[in-house]
């Protein structure tokens, strides 16, 4: 059996900065296991054959943290290494782009749907002046402060695409800086004045990695860590967990007994597999499509990063233009590519394309969709064919190929050359009606067994799941562990969300 002081269950950026934290302190009595090959977890990034790059959702660089900034300048490197962008983004409405933030340019739609827009923001604003209480649902926030015009032409319908449950069933406490708010002066002088306001947001502004996609970060971060420490594959798959005499067995044979236990693994799988099976049924999360479609032909979007689909004409609620935020996130221009198929309203079944004559040269732009998946809301996913030579995928990249044709992202006829998907199990922790009680019981009844549930789904706080705030909860919680300090990111978003923050330093000496 092997003794460590602390255990590491995964290498995605909450167990990284646990790591790395570790390290910095100059402990050495600890080990990282991560059942994927490589670290990254969902902030990894896939390559296909023909040498596309897609990351696992729209992730981007920026920062509330120094130690983050610190850390990943250390791995990555400065200058060069990195692309700096401008965000932007729209939300396609009704055959047109509408700017993102949407409840703040609805001076972009027509006449009738202004009316709605500002008659709701102003009733909104009239009723919670007279409020006697908070908004408890998602739902009601957004009555409350939009109004029904911009609730039922957006933040209704779109929403439940990216999450899979009505807004009537999420709680209203997580939202912070992900949700703008509405300045209803501001909204009606923008009507008047024809005016678009898009700058609003921490990501604003972002970086992204010139080569290697958001997992070769990751990738960086992970060489800075002793090897001896780290083990990666199916082996390390923990497959029980002893709480009482801390003892935790893994796929491979390995057995550790721990003195504390930092955990970046599902919280309701945690909690089925320690025996408290009632507060993980509390928890709620949706699986996520991630779908990437290389295309032939230089990048007709301009300067757009992100966009948003609200509407039944595609299965998608965001797309990415992929290519736009790394020339290497696609092949070289001079790379000959054979097409697979075309885009179409049939989702290129009709093509007949003959692989063996058409390879060719580029240039080659990148797409990438996110699509959700839960109960409320299925994805089909039965084998279909599509044409030419691209054989057969699940029913969804049909989908989303007749949906980025319908939304104008693809030109009927478009030389699709690569094609990608993958289902993650777990793609958004919900903050449902019913994640609070769970947390507050859980996490706290974990801790007092030497067991901290950190990370993305660990502590299933999307208010704190962006990979900035992932990692500080690992450093936190080492910090916790070793001399009990507060742990800011994961008790007080409200704190750390607003401002950036300076207190935690990184150096690799």
């Amino acid at each position: 059996m092997e003794k460590v002081d602390v255990l590491i269950l995964g290498a995605g950026p909450t167990g990284l900065g646990a790591a790395t934290r570790l390290h910095q302190h100059k402990k050495t009595d600890w080990k990282l296991y991560d059942c994927f090959d490589e670290p990254g977890g969902l902030a990894c990034t896939d390559l296909t054959p023909q040498g596309f790059y897609f990351d696992m959702g729209g992730h981007v660089i920026f920062s509330h943290f120094k130690y983050f900034d610190d850390l990943i300048d250390t791995a990555v490197g400065r200058g060069d290494n990195w692309n700096n962008h401008q965000r932007v983004s729209y939300v396609r409405l009704k055959g047109r782009w509408v700017a993102y933030p949407f409840q703040n340019n609805v001076s972009a739609l027509d006449v009738d749907d202004q009316v709605d827009c500002l008659t709701g923001l102003v009733e909104a604003k009239l009723q919670n002046a007279v409020a006697q209480s908070k908004p408890h649902t998602f739902d009601e926030w957004i009555l409350r402060v939009m109004g029904e015009g911009i609730a039922n032409i957006f933040m209704r319908p779109y929403n439940f695409k990216v999450w899979g449950i009505p807004t009537h069933l999420m709680q209203a406490s997580w939202m912070g800086e992900r949700v703008a708010t509405v300045d209803v002066n501001r909204a009606i002088s923008n009507v008047l004045h024809k005016k678009e306001e898009a700058g609003w947001g921490p990501n604003a502004t972002f970086r992204f990695p010139a080569e290697g996609g958001t997992g070769g970060i990751w990738k960086k971060v992970a060489q800075l860590l002793p090897k001896e420490n780290t083990g990666y594959g199916p082996g390390k798959y923990m497959e029980s967990l002893d709480l009482d005499e801390k003892v935790a067995k893994f796929q491979d044979g390995t057995t550790v007994k721990y003195n504390s236990l930092i955990s970046t693994m599902p919280l309701d799988r945690l909690l089925r597999m320690v025996g408290q099976p009632e507060w993980a049924d509390g928890l709620t999360y949706s699986h996520c499509h991630i779908i990437g479609l290389g295309i032939r032909g230089a990048n007709p979007h301009g300067a757009k990063c992100w966009l948003y689909f609200p509407e039944d004409n595609c299965p998608f609620y965001r797309a990415t233009i992929f290519s736009h935020y790394a020339e290497k996130n696609c092949p070289t221009a001079d790379t000959e590519l054979p097409t697979l198929c075309l885009g179409g309203l049939d989702g290129g079944v009709s093509d007949n394309t003959n692989t063996d004559s058409n390879s060719k040269t580029g240039p080659y732009h990148s797409l990438m969709f996110e699509v959700c998946e839960s109960d409320m809301k299925p994805v089909n996913q039965d084998p279909t064919k599509l044409g030419g030579t691209a054989g057969t995928w699940p029913q969804v990249v049909m989908d989303t190929i007749k949906g980025a044709v319908a939304t104008g992202l693809m030109g009927e006829g478009a030389e699709i050359v690569s094609i990608y998907h993958r289902r993650l199990e777990y793609g958004y922790p919900t903050p449902s009606l019913g994640r609070d009680p769970v947390l507050q019981k859980a996490l706290p009844w974990l801790r007092e067994r030497n067991v901290w549930s950190r990370g993305r789904f660990g502590s299933y706080k999307y208010e704190v799941a962006n990979q900035d705030h992932s990692l500080m909860l690992g450093v936190q919680a080492v910090d916790n562990v070793l001399f009990g300090a507060l742990e800011t990111t994961l008790h007080h978003p409200s704190i750390v969300n607003p401002q950036k923050n300076m207190e935690y330093t990184y150096t690799s000496e």
